[in-house]
């Protein structure tokens, strides 16, 4: 997804950056583009680079692998025993809403997998088997719950 690799461009990350890499690049960036540190028209630009940091930081941590270690069994728990109440796709991210209330984004999902999905006899069994172990994804609750 164009949104992840501009993200890590933008945090001079590589997709095998641990949290505290991420942490450290944020931290500096910040330093750097803090609003507090411009005046007059430059403090506008630094407004709006240091929310697209914030953005992108926040966005990256979320679906980090060593986040989605903390709450695997959770997510292997929702995936597995709920059913899935509604699902939602746009601009390739596929968002998936279980019974349980727990919500999933799953990134870079093919147009063509979303069709199976629409048209599978099971789209749970399908989304298990094709969807929920092949794509990146983070929970929507957490980034709710953490607002």
């Amino acid at each position: 997804m164009k949104k992840i690799v501009d993200y890590r461009k933008l945090l001079n990350v590589t997709e095998a950056a641990e949290l505290q890499e991420l942490k450290s690049n944020y931290r500096n960036m910040m330093k750097t583009w803090h609003p507090d540190k411009f005046q007059d028209e430059s403090r506008v630009e630094a407004e709006e680079k240091s929310k697209t940091i914030i953005e992108a930081y926040h966005f990256l941590v979320s679906i980090a692998p060593e986040t989605r270690a903390q709450s695997v069994a959770e997510y292997n728990a929702t995936t597995t025993l709920s059913n899935i109440a509604d699902f939602e796709y746009k601009s390739q991210v596929l968002k998936i809403t279980f019974l349980d209330g727990n919500e999933y984004e799953y990134f870079d999902v093919p147009k063509a997998v979303y069709v199976k999905l629409i048209n599978a006899d099971s789209p749970g069994r399908f989304a298990r088997r094709h969807i929920y172990t092949e794509f990146v994804y983070r929970s929507v609750n957490r980034l709710v719950a953490t607002a």
